[in-house]
């Protein structure tokens, strides 16, 4: 990889590491924001960003027709589990959120095999799978036992994931070739416009930390905009499928992230669970070395 693909590669890291760390501020009860207000404001900055680069490249176009394939990845990618892990983190740290996130790849893995992927029971990926399966186990249940975290709020986290892990595979096989700048602004609008309702209707009253205006305007212009632009400037220069490891370092900087600037508890849970769950992801989703064996 070059100087050039590594920085993107660690600074996509990063930008999206940050936003478990964004999120737990601008949520707060007390100085913050609604979830819904959060998301709709966030993706309305990333789309303001995205809109005038993929009218610019010409690719707004084929997304809008493809609009029967970008509306359900709106859902799965964005109006979903951004209000689930939104919520969550009203009630669990950032880095166990990070955490939980980082089993997509896994999730992945159970998808494409349901599709017919057979290489997904090559030993090396079932190996993947099931140590992945035994790190979220253990997270689980390290934390729940331990009463850490809200277990409710744990399973909200885990189904944005299975979002996540779901959507990118049904809009890459329905929209072949389009790109992924248009198809994700014009997800964020739509998921904007969604949630404009609930933000004009819960608009707080209350005192807004600037720490919490901050936050949100970090999610929107760094860990959306500016983020999802450097990730599909990544991909041509080192493939789509390299540059999804991106989802192992995104985890590590959570995790950090929520322990040094949050003073968030690095439990057990996440000492056992953070292991476990980046090897087994790294494994479950290693489909172009199992080619080369296979």
């Amino acid at each position: 990889m070059s100087r050039r693909g590594w920085f993107l590669f660690l600074l996509t890291g990063l930008l999206w590491g940050i936003p478990y760390l964004f999120i737990a501020v601008a949520v707060d009860p007390h100085n913050g924001f609604t979830p819904a207000i959060v998301v709709c404001l966030r993706t309305a900055i990333g789309a303001a960003m995205l809109l005038p680069w993929a009218i610019r490249e010409k690719s707004l176009m084929p997304a809008l027709r493809g609009l029967k394939y970008v509306l359900p990845y709106a859902i799965l990618e964005m109006i979903g589990p951004w209000i689930l892990i939104g919520t969550a983190e009203e009630k669990i740290s950032s880095g166990l959120a990070g955490l939980l996130v980082a089993s997509v790849p896994i999730w992945a893995t159970v998808f494409a095999s349901i599709k017919g992927d057979k290489t997904v029971w090559h030993h090396k990926r079932l190996f993947g799978l099931v140590l992945g399966f035994v790190g979220l186990l253990l997270v689980v249940g390290i934390e729940s036992i331990k009463g850490s975290a809200d277990p409710l709020s744990i399973g909200m986290v885990l189904l944005a994931s299975l979002g996540y892990s779901y959507a990118v595979m049904f809009v890459q096989s329905g929209l072949p070739g389009v790109s992924g700048i248009a198809i994700n602004a014009v997800a964020m609008v739509i998921t904007s416009i969604f949630y404009l309702p609930f933000a004009l209707h819960q608009w707080p009253h209350h005192h807004i930390a600037a720490s919490a205006i901050w936050s949100v305007l970090g999610l929107g212009i760094l860990s959306t905009g500016v983020a999802f632009a450097i990730f599909f400037s990544l991909t041509p220069i080192i493939g789509v499928a390299r540059a999804s490891l991106v989802t192992y370092l995104n985890t590590a900087f959570a995790v950090v992230l929520g322990v040094l600037i949050l003073n968030e508890p690095l439990t057990i849970g996440i000492i056992i669970g953070l292991p476990l769950v980046l090897i087994g992801s790294y494994y479950a989703s290693r489909k172009s070395e199992v080619s080369k064996d296979a």
